[in-house]
């Protein structure tokens, strides 16, 4: 079977880049092995997410008396209605993507492993594929550490605590960073106890200091219990569960679960990917350049499988590189994007472009502005008042930086300041704005007015 472009993988840049070849007139195979939507949607944003709303709905009713609302009895959290409600959510998404798919005139979804056999042939199954252009949308999984007594061990993954319809009684965490922050906070909501384990000083390490603090102190005062600066020497399973042992400490900690949350690698190794010519680092990541082309002319790779984006929103402006330039006449790059992401703890974490750290250690003239929460009205108003909003400023320039919001809805409010760096405009376009009170975001101007 002959195509004039075959994309493997159906996450978040593969699907669209697939209709948009298909009604420019090419014929277009589309190839996924397991699920449609890739990890966003079946692993990912949308099912924790879903879960990060019912663990809140938990809190907020628990801590109801705050706002002068006073429940009777006890809150309680059913696991299985939670999870059929994150799986009738999942659902609906994969069979929506799956019609738009299959209604596309020019565009074969074919399910099934996808294998290199050349630089322009492809094996699904029992099928030989051939095109002019491939493009990889591989996307990446949990990393596997290298622990004594792992592979005997019960654990799990982000993807495999989302089945989970008990809760766990105790759950450990092995990572500090964005996945097992967003889990521990999660569980603790629901009633789990919640002990996590990381290997360095403070959490969220890529974060500023003052970020890494200000995360410590309110998820410690939910409850979980952190264990930094620890190093795990071995894990076993036990009869209440599963034992981590940790260097320097004698006795070790048992919980009934043990989740994985110590980074992704990209999904590169069994695909066949030398008998194409392709050429990967030393991580397992293809290399591509400033359009996203790998060593090949006829070859692209798009979203965490390339390491230059590993969010859904990357993912997705790396389909919108490609579309632009290839069937457009777009000179889009890489090099173009600004990193922006977000933290979905509760408050969460927006966070655009260089930290202060970064910035300072450039050795540009900068200037820090920072405002907390406290003397922020909405969030006085709403009694959600942890947290900051910090922007870094280029004084040379005048450009802003970078900024983190950590706090009530910062993870919208980051917004304005992504766009006003995309827009390159000057920090006093967006000092002088006037922007809708009550909000969060109606305080970065002033934050801005130094």
């Amino acid at each position: 079977m002959r195509y004039d472009s075959i994309v493997i993988g159906a996450g978040q840049a593969g699907p669209s880049l697939a209709v948009r070849l298909a009604k420019a007139g090419q014929r277009v195979a589309l190839v996924e092995r397991k699920a449609l939507g890739g990890t966003c949607v079946n692993t990912g944003c949308m099912p924790t997410k879903t879960l990060v709303a019912s663990a809140r709905a938990a809190w907020v009713l628990a801590q109801a008396a705050r706002w002068g609302v006073h429940i009777e009895g006890d809150v309680h959290v059913d696991m299985k209605a939670i999870k059929a409600r994150k799986d009738a959510i999942v659902r609906e998404s994969v069979e929506s993507l799956e019609r738009w798919l299959t209604s596309t005139e020019n565009l074969d979804l074919i399910m099934g492993h996808a294998r290199f056999e050349s630089p322009t042939r492809i094996r699904v199954g029992e099928v030989s594929l051939e095109a002019d252009r491939f493009f990889l949308n591989l996307g990446a999984r949990a990393s596997q550490p290298s622990i004594e007594g792992l592979e005997s061990t019960p654990h799990l993954s982000n993807a495999s605590l989302l089945d989970l319809e008990r809760l766990p009684e105790h759950l450990l965490i092995l990572g500090g960073s964005y996945i097992g922050l967003e889990f521990a906070q999660m569980y603790r909501r629901f009633g789990s106890k919640v002990s996590l384990i990381e290997r360095g000083p403070r959490l969220a390490p890529k974060e500023d200091d003052d970020v890494s603090e200000a995360l410590y102190e309110f998820l410690s005062e939910e409850g979980i219990e952190f264990h930094l600066e620890s190093q795990v020497t071995r894990v076993e399973a036990a009869r209440e569960g599963v034992r981590v042992y940790l260097q320097g400490r004698p006795a070790p900690l048992s919980g009934s679960h043990l989740l994985l949350a110590l980074g992704r690698r990209p999904n590169t190794d069994d695909l066949d990917l030398h008998k194409a010519g392709v050429s990967c680092d030393a991580r397992g990541y293809i290399q591509v350049d400033d359009t996203l082309r790998t060593n090949l002319p006829h070859i692209y790779a798009m979203g965490d499988v390339h390491g230059r984006g590993a969010f859904t929103h990357t993912s997705y402006n790396d389909y919108e590189i490609l579309a632009q330039n290839l069937l457009e006449g777009g000179s889009r790059k890489l090099s173009d994007r600004i990193p922006t992401y977000a933290l979905f703890t509760d408050p969460p974490l927006g966070r655009v472009g260089m930290s202060e750290r970064e910035a300072r250690a450039s050795g540009r003239k900068i200037r820090v502005c920072k405002r907390p929460m406290t003397r922020v009205g909405r969030a006085r108003e709403m009694g959600e008042t942890l947290g900051f909003i910090k922007v870094v400023v280029d004084l040379e320039s005048q450009e802003i930086l970078g900024a983190a919001i950590l706090g009530v809805h910062g993870d919208e409010a980051v917004h304005c300041i992504t766009d006003t760096m995309y827009a390159k405009a000057s920090y006093t376009t967006l000092r002088d704005a006037v922007h809708i009170h009550p909000t969060v975001s109606e305080l970065i101007p002033t934050v801005l007015s130094f």
